[in-house]
């Protein structure tokens, strides 16, 4: 249904950082609206891999991303937020303190800040250019995220990459699946940490490594997968017996129509003054993945950080001439 909204503050992008924006505005007693491309929030945490664990969350020394997302809506449950779901910002038109954004669904929102929050921007997976691939990812057999470990319990399971979510999926199935992992050198770009463990497992016969190779072609019949084939450079191909392939080859990112906005930018990141969040266009700040600025951390946290920095200098737009008493938490609780 098409909506139509008034607000102080449009943040665009519903993951973990958009979300913890709606608290620090509503701590300041401002009201904001979600927008998002996806059909739930939670952004890449809720659609890639919602459970696995995130480590580096201050006081949970291990947390669950699905787990995180429900505590943060749990956070923001005291200040009611519209969400525009499943909708992509096409348009912003306006100045500071007066925007007006369209979605491709006709929503019409008007808000005197902006904040994105959009992560990687638009995000899907690289897919290994494959014969047959199409009908593979419709059975199910090629996913490139695991929404569920337990569904993969008895299964063969390939994969194939050589970074962080290759190698902590490996780790994470080998108990409940047959696992081989393919990559095209002994050497694998994950955490030290997780590399010395996946050896550790390939040496106790937990993980079957397949190196050096490359992902060749699939084997099955009506999308079911019976195995995948590998080569090495040299040409040699070898079958690898597989019910599912798993290709962990990172995101396409793509800032999509934000990118027509005019902010300035560098390698799909939105440049941003790291002391309010602000991008070269005045009332429109960028926190999270999407900002960059120097000795931009990429971590979670930093985006969190970002977000009470951004709610804090969009005060005085939403507010201009009004003095901006700071007070912790501890002192004021969650605004009625």
């Amino acid at each position: 249904m098409t909506q139509h909204i008034e607000t102080d503050v449009a943040i665009v992008g519903a993951g973990p950082v958009g979300l913890f924006a709606v608290f620090q505005l509503g701590m300041l007693k401002l009201s904001s609206v979600l927008i998002d491309a996806l059909a739930e929030t939670g952004g890449q945490c809720a659609a890639l891999y919602p459970e696995k664990p995130i480590y580096d969350i201050p006081a949970h020394p291990a947390i669950e991303a699905a787990a995180l997302i429900a505590q943060l809506e749990q956070q923001i449950a005291p200040f009611p937020t519209p969400r525009l779901l499943g909708r992509q910002v096409t348009g912003l038109s306006g100045a500071c303190g007066g925007f007006t954004l369209t979605t491709d669904t006709g929503d019409t929102i008007r808000a005197k800040a902006v904040i994105v929050a959009a992560g990687a921007g638009a995000f899907g997976p690289n897919r290994p250019p494959l014969d047959g691939l199409a009908a593979y990812e419709a059975s199910g057999a090629v996913q490139y995220y695991v929404r569920r470990r337990e569904d993969l319990r008895g299964k063969r399971v390939t994969i194939a990459g050589g970074g962080d979510s290759a190698v902590d999926w490996a780790l994470a199935l080998k108990d409940i699946a047959r696992v081989a992992v393919v990559h095209r050198r002994a050497k694998f770009r994950a955490a030290p940490e997780s590399a010395v463990r996946l050896d550790d497992a390939v040496r106790k016969g937990e993980i079957e490594m397949v190196v050096p190779y490359q992902l060749h072609g699939l084997t099955g019949t009506d999308g079911k997968l019976s195995s995948v084939e590998v080569a090495t450079l040299d040409g040699t191909v070898k079958s690898i017996p597989a019910d599912m392939l798993l290709p962990f080859f990172g995101l396409s990112m793509d800032l999509g129509p934000i990118a027509a906005w005019g902010l300035q930018s560098q390698a799909h990141r939105v440049e941003a003054d790291p002391a309010t969040g602000q991008t070269s266009l005045p009332g429109v700040f960028a926190i999270g993945d999407v900002a960059t600025y120097p000795g931009k951390l990429k971590l979670i946290l930093q985006g969190f950080s970002e977000a009470a920095v951004a709610a804090h200098a969009i005060f005085p737009i939403v507010h201009p001439g009004q003095a901006l008493h700071f007070e912790y938490s501890t002192s004021k609780g969650v605004p009625a």
